[in-house]
């Protein structure tokens, strides 16, 4: 007789109300196996797994069968569940500033995982801290609160911490978002390093480099079903169902290549920058000048001063050397930023319907035209009622990027807008980005690991930091 599944879910369904988000999926997942779960944001993906976990938000009603190695967890008391997270069953949130404590060291955050889930006495798990930090790069951060980090390394922390819990059934959501190909490159060998070691592995991505480099089985997801399933190479290679073959062929090195810009009145100038985080030195020497309509990017590792960058041209942060210069008569509001973590945006108990009613009364806008914007956005109106925890990141981002553009800013700093996007999306929403640049004149300096997506939007050659 075969063992049983690591994980087995049967007829799991997902409800807010009467609206199904996740509807009768079915899974097995054995151990030392992968199932990838890609799709559109907002399809259920995510709600997927925290409905496996037991962690749903208040409001949202999971049923259906749930087990973990043989064992029935989904008619299990909410203190008998707990009793199985990080022993049995982990989850690194999409979020990483979500799981981990802002007061505490980040070398403690993964010791103390080592130490009260692993069993570890506390010098064994300093010392597996020391190791899985160095293995993400991340050595010379070992001391830093989690405010210190970028969202990339933060992101890397999280999945340490994640990881140390050595639990029989690891699920990672978007591990891979805003990470460069370097540090992306590092969580895959680091999930599939444990996969060696005889866990199951669910990883919730729209990242489809990651999922063709783990391999095993993928599930794509749209609109609360699950549309195709099988190995992940066959899939992706010769999808079968035509959402997935159209989210295959959005990936941004199969788009228009831009046309380089002309003209323009110049909205921003910075001249010779330079900037430092204590006695690092992040960039040095920059020049950075936008033209009304003009699209630029920055590239660079995490943690090497991109964000910085962008708080310095806002005037958020004085540079250590420099001037930034602005276009003269323009109110400073209307200079925006796109956060890297749209979560960090957004009160997390209001609406999202105030927070955008906010800014329109505030600016005295008209809430028309606040539609219009979402509707180009392909976000649905009655997503507004829910406050920001009730939505996917995907669509918190894409509400985010509405509420930037209802002051009709001059300029806009766009930290990995799409980092929580699937292709398709992505696309859309940068396309809007670049048709507005056209319309309105807005200049847009954008962050992206992603040099296919840089070469999409921009035909200059991209500001390199760290």
């Amino acid at each position: 007789m075969s063992a049983a599944p690591m994980l087995a879910v049967k007829g799991l369904s997902v409800h807010a109300g009467g609206k199904a988000l996740v509807r009768d999926v079915d899974l097995r997942v054995a151990a030392g196996e992968c199932l990838v779960v890609m799709g559109e944001s907002g399809s259920g993906k995510s709600l997927l797994a925290h409905a496996i976990m037991g962690d749903l938000a208040p409001g949202l009603v999971a049923r259906g069968e749930v087990s973990v190695a043989g064992e029935r967890i989904d008619a299990l008391t909410q203190d008998e569940r707990r009793a199985f997270w990080g022993k049995r069953i982990a989850l690194l949130p999409q979020e990483p500033w979500l799981s981990l404590d802002p007061l505490m060291r980040v070398e403690s955050q993964i010791a103390e995982t080592h130490a009260l889930v692993a069993g570890r006495d506390w010098a064994n798990a300093k010392a597996c801290a020391a190791k899985d930090l160095g293995r993400l790069g991340l050595s010379a951060s070992a001391r830093q609160l989690p405010f210190r980090l970028s969202g990339g390394m933060a992101q890397r922390v999280a999945i340490a911490a994640t990881m140390a819990a050595e639990a029989g059934l690891l699920i990672a959501d978007e591990p891979t978002k805003g990470l460069d190909a370097d540090a992306c490159a590092g969580v895959a060998a680091s999930l599939r390093a444990q996969m060696e070691h005889g866990r199951a592995v669910v990883v919730v991505t729209h990242d489809i480099g990651l999922a063709r480099a783990l391999g095993g089985r993928i599930a794509v997801m749209r609109n609360a079903d699950m549309v195709e399933t099988g190995d992940t190479r066959d899939v992706l290679s010769a999808p079968r169902h035509d959402y997935t073959k159209m989210f295959v062929a959005a990936d941004p090195a199969k788009w228009p290549r831009p046309v380089a810009h002309t003209g323009g009145a110049p909205v921003l100038r910075g001249e010779s920058l330079s900037a430092a985080r204590g006695a690092k030195t992040l960039f040095e020497a920059v020049d950075v000048t936008l033209a009304r309509g003009e699209i630029a990017c920055v590239q660079g590792p995490s943690g090497g001063g991109k964000t910085t960058l962008g708080a310095v041209l806002l005037g958020l942060l004085p540079p250590q050397r420099g001037v930034v210069r602005r276009a003269d008569g323009v109110e400073a509001w209307r200079y925006q930023k796109l956060y890297q973590d749209p979560v960090a945006a957004f009160a997390p108990y209001s609406s999202l319907r105030m927070a955008l009613d906010d800014v329109v009364r505030l600016h005295g806008g008209e809430w028309a035209a606040v539609e219009a914007i979402l509707a180009r956005l392909s976000v649905p109106l009655d997503l507004l009622d829910r406050p920001p925890s009730q939505v996917s990141g995907g669509e918190l981002q894409r509400v985010a990027i509405a509420r930037a553009l209802i002051v009709d800013p001059v300029f806009l700093f766009a930290d990995e807008p799409t980092s929580r996007l699937d292709p398709p999306i992505q696309r859309a929403t940068m396309e809007l980005l670049r048709e507005l640049a056209g319309e309105r004149g807005l200049a847009m300096l954008l962050v992206t690991h992603d040099p296919d997506l840089a070469a999409a939007m921009s035909a200059r050659d991209p500001i390199r930091i760290g």
